[in-house]
């Protein structure tokens, strides 16, 4: 009779409830800078999804899913967090990484999953590369399909004026550089007002903070613009 309970701390454990596995994102953790060219991911996307994955994803992916935040920053720019000094770190599950890809998007096809917060850049001979990346909060996510129609190193900013409707306290103009909100890079997207760029607020990444665009850590972002040109498809799904 002493066996059962033995056996259910055992299984909690191995689900994550008990003290074994007590920080499961352990498991989830690569050396993500540079990319090993032979590293595979272990951890499976939300299905359906052609990125191939394992068990880790099925017993943590609702753990380790990263939280929206309920009062955004604007393209970069946390009052809150500016006065606080306090921010929390990334999630380690949204390091860059190699993927497998089973999809048929042919290679330099860049892929985001907005409720995954996955961008994957399809390479070819059944890999992608993934990055974490930051999405629209609720209101301002969309979907469709766009190419890159300009990439700019350290972009200046300028509010569109629905952006300066929502919140007049934002300035009008910054220039290119660390403090710039867009980050180290920018790709734009088709006519629209939307970007992949860049982010001096890493924290973010995981999360849904924006006004639509879609933002990385710096390093990534830079990463991401030297492997792809002008010209390159986007799905945003």
């Amino acid at each position: 009779m002493q066996r059962l309970p033995i056996l259910c701390v055992s299984l909690m454990s191995v689900l994550g409830f008990g003290p074994a596995l007590a920080d499961p994102l352990f498991l989830a953790r690569v050396n993500a800078d540079p990319v090993p060219p032979a590293a595979v991911d272990a951890v499976r996307p939300a299905a359906p999804s052609p990125f191939a994955g394992g068990l880790l994803e099925l017993l943590f992916g609702g753990v380790m899913r990263g939280a929206d935040v309920s009062e955004p920053s604007a393209h970069g720019i946390d009052l809150d967090a500016a006065e606080t000094g306090a921010h929390p770190a990334m999630d380690p599950r949204f390091a860059r990484q190699t993927v497998m890809y089973t999809g048929s998007e042919p290679p330099g096809t860049i892929i985001i999953n907005t409720q995954e917060r996955f961008l994957y850049l399809v390479e070819g001979s059944g890999r992608a590369v993934r990055y974490g990346i930051g999405v629209g909060r609720a209101g301002f996510r969309w979907v469709g399909v766009k190419q890159i129609t300009m990439k700019r190193e350290w972009p200046e900013w300028r509010p569109p004026d629905e952006m300066l409707k929502r919140r007049p306290d934002l300035p009008r103009y910054m220039s290119g550089g660390p403090e710039n909100p867009l980050g180290a890079r920018a790709m734009y997207l088709g006519s629209s007002l939307y970007r992949i760029h860049g982010s001096n607020e890493p924290w973010t990444i995981g999360t849904a903070v924006s006004s639509g665009c879609i933002r990385m850590r710096n390093e990534d972002v830079i990463d991401l613009y030297d492997r792809v040109k002008v010209g390159t498809k986007v799905m945003v799904i």
